[in-house]
């Protein structure tokens, strides 16, 4: 049996005196694309934060490819091969869409400038070579036209397209993607949906996704995980968890509007 690409088990993480994970457990197999589901406030976000290292943890551990990251730095939770995108877009605004998306190469790759120094030419080969990879992913999200723009003067939907690209610039196993449907009209949820499936394939990764857009995760995604009050409330297909009374009360509300919901 092939071994989880991330094994979450009982996590736990305190602010104050606010428990915001409760010894969640959550695991991912390698390709598949998982949904993170639940009520505002229910640790979705925070759980990503404990995945990447933003926040510590405590209790239980957490492994990525068969490594303990829960207490390793977070660029190099980067350069082990996790991706992730925010609730509210993390671009400079004064940057050019290349730029922005050539610093998730940059961050994977953790060339030191002193290593660039002594190696200029080698070094200039290497930019050469991440600005060329770059403007493969821009083309591939239909974005290199704009490769030139300051990423602030973009539509907002764009944006978000641009984050993905530079996460994508991180060369990830596994890309984590923080509602990202916010914002978007009914038509590019559905044309977001299939560029997750289209990078996924492309890309060989892992996609574990946080979104409240009921209909995206109902379609795209092939396990939901469900939180609540910061722990495991539920889990399984997207058929078995919608027919959940505990979701159902939770999170959903009543089943004919589940499909659709949106929060």
């Amino acid at each position: 049996m092939t071994p989880p690409l991330l094994e979450i088990d009982r996590v736990s993480a305190r602010f104050g005196g606010v428990r915001a994970l409760d010894a969640v457990s959550l695991s991912l197999s390698e390709g598949e694309i998982c949904g993170l589901i639940g009520p505002n406030g229910a640790g979705k976000t925070t759980l990503f934060n404990g995945i990447t290292r933003m926040y510590d943890t405590f209790g239980g551990s957490i492994r990525f490819a068969g490594r303990a990251i829960d207490r390793i730095h977070p660029r190099h939770v980067v350069a082990a091969g996790i991706a992730r995108t925010f609730q509210n877009v993390g671009l400079y605004g004064g940057m050019t869409v290349l730029e922005n998306v050539m610093l998730g190469g940059h961050h994977a790759a953790g060339q030191s400038m002193l290593g660039s120094l002594l190696r200029p030419a080698a070094a200039r080969q290497a930019e050469r070579d991440l600005v060329a990879r770059c403007r493969s992913i821009l083309d591939e999200l239909d974005l290199d036209a704009l490769r030139n723009e300051p990423a602030g003067a973009i539509p907002y939907p764009t944006q978000k397209r641009v984050e993905i690209a530079r996460a994508l610039a991180s060369r990830p196993r596994l890309l984590l993607l923080d509602e990202p449907a916010g914002g978007l009209t009914h038509s590019e949820v559905a044309q977001f949906g299939e560029l997750v499936r289209r990078i996924r394939d492309a890309h060989r990764l892992t996609v574990l996704l946080v979104e409240h857009h009921m209909g995206l995760v109902m379609g795209l995604c092939s396990r939901l995980v469900v939180m609540h009050l910061g722990r495991n409330l539920a889990q399984g297909t997207p058929a078995e968890v919608r027919a959940n009374p505990e979701v159902v009360a939770a999170y959903l509300g009543r089943p004919s509007n589940a499909a659709g919901a949106q929060t």
